[in-house]
C-alpha cells in the first residue's frame, strides 16, 4: 500500500523524464511513494520511456491520459491509485528536483497542518533563449511579483503557489482540478481551496528548477492559453483580478491602438512605451548579468505579455459571447 501518490504529467518530455524519475525513485526510496507518469498522447518517445520505467521500478506505473490536459492527468491518477493514499504530490517533468523533496514536503505539512504545500520556482535556462526567457520570468517584469516566483527562505502562508503537495483529502473534498481548464488550473483549485477556508503554506525549505520553453512559438502558445485560463477563471468565479495579473491584458488593445496612429500618433504612445520599457529592463539585465542572452529578455518578455493579453481576451469574449 502506498502512502504517497506522485504524478507526473507529461506531453513530449523524452529529453527530461528519464532522469527526473530515477532521480525521484532513488530519492523517495524510503518512502511508501507511488510514482504514475501520465501521458497526453505523446508523439516522442515519451510514452516508450515511461513504459519501460514502469517495468525497470516496481513503485512506478504508467498511465494513458486519452483527455491530454494537466488537470485530467491529475484527476485520473488519484481516481486510479490514490484511493488509499494520504498525500498527492504534483511533478513537471519539465522541472529538477533537489534531494529529499518529497520528504521535505511532508514534513512541512505535518509540521504547519496545511492542505496543500506550495514551492517557489527558480528558472534556468540552457540555450541563449531559454536563459532570456529564465530572466524575464524570475524578474518582476514577467512574473508580476507573485510570491512563488521569487525566493522564500522563511515560509508564509499563501492564497496561491506553484503545486507541489496536498492533502488528498482535502482535493478531492472540493472536487480536484477543474477539467476545463487546460491552464490555470492550480490557481483555479486554490481559489476553491481558500474559499472553502483550507490552507495553503508556501514552503522556504524547497524549491524546484524549471526549464522554459525553448522556443518562441512555444513561448507564445504557452503564455496564450495563461492568459486563456485566467479569463475562464475570472468569469467563472466573477471574481476582481489582481493589478499584477491584469497588467499585461492591457498590451494587446494598446497594439490594435496603435493601428490608428497614422491618424492621431499619440495612440503609439502605450504601445510604444510598453515596449521601451521592456527593452530598457532587459537591457538592465543584461548589462547587470554581463551576458548579451540576458539582455534579450526584454523581447522573451514581450512575447510572454502580448500571448497572454491575446489568450485572455479572446477567451474572454468568446465565453462572454457564449452567454448571451
Amino acid at each position: 500500500m502506498y502512502d504517497i501518490i506522485a504524478v507526473i504529467p507529461c506531453l513530449n518530455e523524452e529529453a527530461y523524464l528519464e532522469p527526473l524519475v530515477k532521480k525521484l525513485a532513488s530519492d523517495c526510496n524510503d518512502l511508501p511513494i507511488h510514482i504514475v507518469i501520465a501521458d497526453g498522447g505523446s508523439t516522442d518517445r515519451t510514452p516508450h520511456i515511461a513504459k519501460e520505467l514502469s517495468q525497470a521500478y516496481e513503485n512506478v506505473s504508467y498511465l494513458h491520459n486519452p483527455r491530454k490536459i494537466q488537470s485530467v492527468a491529475i484527476n485520473l491518477a488519484v481516481e486510479t491509485y490514490g484511493q488509499e493514499a494520504t498525500y498527492l504530490i504534483r511533478l513537471d517533468a519539465h522541472a529538477e528536483y533537489p534531494d529529499n523533496f518529497c520528504q521535505t514536503l511532508i514534513n512541512e505539512q505535518q509540521e504547519m497542518k496545511a492542505d496543500s504545500v506550495v514551492v517557489s520556482m527558480n528558472t534556468i535556462g540552457k540555450s541563449p533563449f531559454q536563459e532570456a526567457v529564465a530572466a524575464a520570468q524570475n524578474s518582476k517584469m514577467g512574473n508580476g511579483g507573485a510570491s512563488h516566483r521569487l525566493k522564500e527562505t522563511n515560509g508564509k502562508w499563501v492564497d496561491h503557489g506553484h503545486h507541489a503537495l496536498m492533502l488528498i483529502k482535502s482535493f478531492r473534498g472540493i472536487g480536484g482540478y477543474d477539467e476545463k481548464f487546460s491552464h490555470n488550473e492550480d490557481a483555479e483549485l486554490d481559489f476553491r481551496l481558500t474559499k472553502e477556508g483550507l490552507k495553503i503554506w508556501l514552503t522556504g525549505k524547497v524549491d524546484l528548477t524549471y526549464f522554459p520553453r525553448a522556443t518562441a512559438s512555444s513561448l507564445f502558445r504557452q503564455y496564450r492559453n495563461f492568459g486563456s485560463g485566467r479569463a475562464k477563471m475570472i468569469l467563472k468565479h466573477n471574481i476582481r483580478p489582481k493589478v499584477r495579473q491584469m497588467l499585461p491584458a492591457a498590451v494587446a488593445p494598446a497594439a490594435v491602438l496603435a493601428v490608428f496612429s497614422p491618424i492621431f500618433a499619440a495612440a503609439f504612445i502605450p504601445l510604444g512605451a510598453w515596449a521601451f520599457l521592456c527593452l530598457a529592463y532587459g537591457a538592465l539585465l543584461g548589462f547587470k548579468s554581463h551576458k548579451i542572452s540576458i539582455a534579450a529578455s526584454g523581447i522573451a518578455a514581450m512575447i510572454m505579455h502580448m500571448a497572454w493579453s491575446i489568450g485572455f481576451w479572446r477567451a474572454f469574449l468568446l465565453i462572454k459571447t457564449m452567454k448571451r
